[in-house]
């Protein structure tokens, strides 16, 4: 990407004043750059619910993982963050006004596919909604109560019981029954809390 064409994104991102279009210009953006080198980024963690829930859950950074697989050389992320002006390193930076993590490979146990959004710089690889549920809930709850990330699970929950995201409910169940989450009881719980609260059935009803 011509570094002419990275700079008129940048002036874009940085007067962008929706924090959420803020987050998905700048993820597109880096993404493009990244995708040149052969490496895959995904959004994670309450960034990727921020763009699944269209903002309803706001994360105030972006968080990125690898979907390659493969570790980073910390000369190259810097060389590549460097083209977006980016301050800090080698993990953290701040990128047009926004604080950016990119992490390590991707922690994955769904066996759904990853989402796709458009984004104006190319599309954007998202976290799938049924890890990120299965983690919210774990988060919530141990080591002690997390009401925030509760709140975070909660609205996630919401817009998939109102089919605005696409969730596979069986796949919520079986993750989150492996080993390394053990929370069935816990996301049958607040998934019929909502769909209470919603008056929508919940997917786990077995009536």
């Amino acid at each position: 990407m011509e570094q002419q064409l990275i700079n008129e994104g940048l002036a874009d991102i940085s007067a962008e004043k929706d924090a959420t279009l803020k987050s998905m210009k700048l993820a597109s953006l880096c993404s493009a750059l990244w995708a040149e080198r052969g490496v895959e980024l995904v959004v994670v963690g309450g960034s990727a619910i921020e763009f699944l829930t269209a903002g309803a859950y706001a994360s105030g950074d972006l968080d990125m993982c690898l979907a390659t697989g493969a570790t980073l050389p910390v000369r190259l992320r810097q060389e590549i963050m460097g083209r977006l002006g980016a301050k800090g390193g080698p993990r953290n930076w701040q990128v047009a006004g926004t604080f950016l993590d990119l992490l390590g490979p991707v922690e994955s146990f769904a066996r759904t596919p990853y989402r796709q959004l458009n984004g104006p710089y190319g599309s954007v690889k998202v976290m799938k909604p049924e890890d990120l549920l299965v983690e919210r809930v774990l988060v919530s709850v141990y080591p002690e109560r997390n009401d925030t990330a509760l709140e975070c699970a909660k609205i996630l929950i919401g817009v998939a019981l109102r089919g605005q995201v696409e969730v596979n409910w069986s796949e919520v169940e079986r993750v989150a029954n492996l080993p390394e989450y053990r929370t069935l009881e816990e996301c049958k719980a607040l998934v019929g809390q909502v769909a209470h609260e919603l008056k929508i059935r919940s997917p786990f009803d077995p009536n």
